[in-house]
């Protein structure tokens, strides 16, 4: 180090170095890993996210990280070994198209500061060039990570609005469920957190809500498709014969047969309900229910999780029934809303988005979606 014409040396140790080496090695296999732990939280607001973009634009620049290093190298190496935890939560891998910015993008790009602090440090303190090259590549995941939680977010908010639905409704009701956004550990020294790495867990926050959002729109025919026998609406009440509100879809079939969950969720009701007999509803998240009526037995508990397809009963004729058959409803807040669109439209609609997700998250053409 130069300083008034004197010159000073500083020696990092080999057990200094050899700790370097092991955060390096250390953030390269957990890269690779699963994503953990997701914060699961969404934007609270269009002013919460402008004050967040508003604090990445003031992120430390280089010189101040190069006075950092040059105060307390342990201290440094501190802060980016916290960080590298926090990666080691949400990390998975990306695929290369990351790299670049769309033009919807507002994430943050930390290459050309983090280039120039290599460059500083490299000059004045060659010695912790190997923490600066780390701290740039731990910036450049986090920013591709939010990035692609983010474009995710925008493909699942196109295939909801498709459905019908209001990713806005759907965003508000799972931060009520899920009792408000989850604390990121800090990843600094001094117990704050970079707002770069606080943006990357309300983006992937946002997309899990989202997407749990879609996996929860009725996408199976509770019975088969062909025995539809009375649609959603105004008909003739079998029984009175005047008109009557009919708030859901038939499906006849023979006594007996499977009667299968429209969509992942939690089992919230088995028993008799009234003139629907013996009924099973499911809650499938963002206020909305299916319900499968006149059931001859059920075949679930409350509490229960289930698969979309999962078979939760047998089609019969209890309640206010003419014969056996499902009566089955979809109901958002309480509200009843006709289930055709959902049967008909969702199955394509998914099927599109949940390809999009894999092709941005590098899987090979004709990879099988999961889901």
């Amino acid at each position: 180090m130069r300083s008034q014409g004197q010159i000073r040396f500083i020696k990092i140790s080999s057990r200094l170095q050899m700790g370097v080496a092991a955060v390096v090695l250390t953030g390269s296999l957990f890269w690779l890993g699963s994503l953990g732990a997701m914060a699961i939280a969404q934007y609270q607001s269009s002013t919460e996210m402008a004050s967040l973009l508003d604090r990445e634009a003031t992120v430390a620049k280089s010189e101040d990280r190069l006075d950092a290093y040059r105060d307390d190298l342990d201290a440094t190496m501190a802060d980016l070994a916290k960080r590298q935890d926090v990666l080691d939560q949400l990390a998975s891998d990306l695929p290369e198209d990351l790299l670049t910015k769309s033009a919807d993008d507002t994430v943050s790009d930390s290459s050309e500061e983090a280039a120039r602090l290599i460059s500083l440090v490299g000059e004045s303190f060659p010695e912790a060039v190997g923490l600066a090259q780390l701290e740039a590549r731990q910036l450049a995941f986090v920013e591709r990570l939010t990035r692609f939680a983010d474009r995710r977010s925008r493909r699942a908010e196109e295939a909801l609005r498709t459905l019908g639905l209001d990713p806005a409704a759907i965003l508000a009701q799972d931060r009520v469920a899920t009792g408000g956004p989850l604390e990121l550990v800090s990843t600094e020294s001094d117990g704050s957190l970079d707002p770069r790495f606080e943006r990357l867990g309300l983006s992937i926050a946002r997309m899990s809500a989202l997407e749990r959002g879609l996996d929860g729109v009725p996408q199976v025919m509770p019975a088969a498709a062909g025995s539809i026998s009375s649609g959603f609406g105004l008909r003739r009440d079998p029984f009175k014969g005047s008109a009557a509100m009919h708030s859901g879809l038939d499906f006849r079939a023979p006594y007996g047969s499977p009667i299968h969950a429209a969509a992942e969720g939690e089992v919230t009701f088995v028993g008799f309900k009234g003139g629907y007999g013996r009924t099973v509803e499911v809650s499938h998240g963002s206020g909305m229910v299916t319900r499968y009526a006149h059931m001859s037995r059920s075949a679930a508990q409350v509490g229960q999780k289930v698969d979309a397809g999962a078979v939760i009963g047998a089609i019969g004729s209890s309640g206010r029934s003419t014969g056996p058959h499902l009566h089955f409803e979809v109901r958002i807040n309480g509200r009843a809303v006709n289930p055709r669109p959902f049967l008909e439209t969702a199955p394509h609609v998914l099927e599109e988005a949940r390809s999009s997700h894999s092709l941005i998250a590098g899987e090979p053409d004709g990879a099988t979606a999961g889901g």
